[in-house]
């Protein structure tokens, strides 16, 4: 369930774009980019934000939020096997990564 991941801190790491991120509860998470990924966002930008956070199987999670600049996120966190599948809107263009989730 989704309330094993409160209180848990991961890196989000896709390359060029690096996030610690929080889960502070199964409808709300906190993120510091500590990496941009090449302007995508600011190195340091912190935010708390509203998960719609969805159980697809034990350990595997899709999980959207949509930040204060507009900016859409939606990733599917696959825990089990340490993958992160991430597509971000920015400005109405579409980026899509494909990374490794590790706890922090």
């Amino acid at each position: 369930m989704a309330k094993q991941l409160t209180g848990h801190n991961y890196r989000f790491d896709l390359g060029d774009l690096t996030v610690r991120f929080t889960f502070d509860s199964p409808a709300r998470g906190s993120f510091v980019v500590e990496r941009g990924g090449g302007g995508l966002a600011p190195d340091g930008h912190a935010e708390t934000v509203a998960l719609n956070l969805q159980e697809i199987r034990e350990g595997v999670y899709l999980n959207s939020w949509t930040e204060a600049s507009g900016a859409t996120v939606t990733h599917l966190e696959d825990f089990e096997n340490g993958k992160l599948y991430s597509n971000v809107t920015v400005d109405g263009k579409l980026y899509n990564f494909i990374g490794t989730i590790k706890e922090a």
